[in-house]
């Protein structure tokens, strides 16, 4: 397939990996890029330093492009811009945050920028900033999402008709069928978060991949609005968090209570109940965990199957 999404990344499908923090290192955006996506290195839950070793190992790794997810909420932005710069990152996904920011500097250094958005304003001003495609985030995800619980549904083709640069749907994707109905709507490309959770070279704790795996409609929630809007499975500590809110903890509250290097704790160190588990509600459908070559064949070779097959 080839269209403003493919064209723009240079890559075989339009499929995107999303940039996800304690799971998205060089193993797996290389592996996801070797087989005709766009990988992307999740910069949140690294230092500078860290960050340009991952780049460095991905290059090494791959010819194909790649790219590195920045969310603009976390500190020392500035640093990691500079090793994205350096290190020749050709595509950048910033998140959670002004585009503005940074997207102008980026683009002055020949780097495609793409942000994503949880509502048609914030994709206007995203494509006003001068990117150059917008992820269409839905309520469904597990990262930032928005505070307005769009879901895809009905933010895809919002956004779509929002906006004339391309537009790449997320939250709730996980199969071919899904990135068909994605691009029914309005999307040129789809990114996929947590089927890749589940993933050989997701560097997620076995414990989580397996908890992923294991899991059933209803186990997450969206949850900790007044920080940033996340959707969690369900805890210890998400019940900590929820009581809390019950309650009608201020935002101090809840900082305290995330304390630092929770979603360390939980994703990457496999402590269940303590940790905070970042996940989509599309874990329900995720039974296997898989090489990312095979998640990304398999999710094409769906999407065609569906593509052929007449309305029942």
């Amino acid at each position: 397939m080839h269209n403003r999404i493919t064209r723009l990344l240079n890559i075989e499908f339009p499929l995107i990996q999303a940039g996800m923090i304690w799971a998205s290192g060089w193993r797996l955006a290389s592996a996801v890029s070797n087989a005709g996506g766009l990988g992307l290195i999740g910069s949140g839950s690294m230092y500078p330093t860290v960050l340009r070793e991952h780049i460095q190992k991905c290059k090494a790794a791959t010819q194909r492009p790649f790219g590195v997810n920045v969310p603009l909420l976390y500190p020392d932005i500035d640093k990691h811009i500079q090793v994205i710069i350096e290190e020749q990152v050709p595509i950048v996904f910033t998140s959670a945050g002004n585009p503005k920011t940074w997207t102008a500097h980026l683009k002055q250094h020949g780097i495609t920028v793409v942000h994503v958005v949880s509502s048609s304003k914030f994709a206007i001003k995203a494509q006003e900033a001068g990117c150059d495609a917008v992820v269409a985030e839905g309520f469904e995800a597990g990262g930032h999402n928005g505070k307005e619980e769009t879901t895809t549904m009905v933010l895809v083709p919002a956004v779509a008709s929002a906006v004339e640069i391309p537009v790449i749907a997320a939250g709730g994707i996980a199969t071919g069928r899904q990135m068909l109905a994605a691009m029914v709507l309005g999307a040129e490309g789809v990114q996929v978060g947590s089927r890749f959770v589940a993933s050989s070279e997701a560097s997620s704790h076995l414990k989580f991949k397996d908890l992923v795996i294991a899991s059933q409609e209803g186990d997450t929630f969206l949850s900790l609005k007044q920080l940033t809007p996340v959707r969690l499975m369900k805890n210890k500590f998400f019940a900590e968090v929820q009581l809390a809110e019950q309650q009608g903890a201020t935002k101090e509250q809840l900082e305290n209570l995330l304390g630092r290097g929770r979603a360390k704790k939980g994703m990457f160190e496999g402590e269940l109940e303590e940790g905070e588990l970042e996940i989509g509600q599309v874990s329900a459908l995720i039974k296997t965990i898989q090489p990312a070559a095979e998640i990304v064949n398999e999710i094409w070779k769906d999407f065609e199957m569906a593509l052929r097959q007449p309305l029942k």
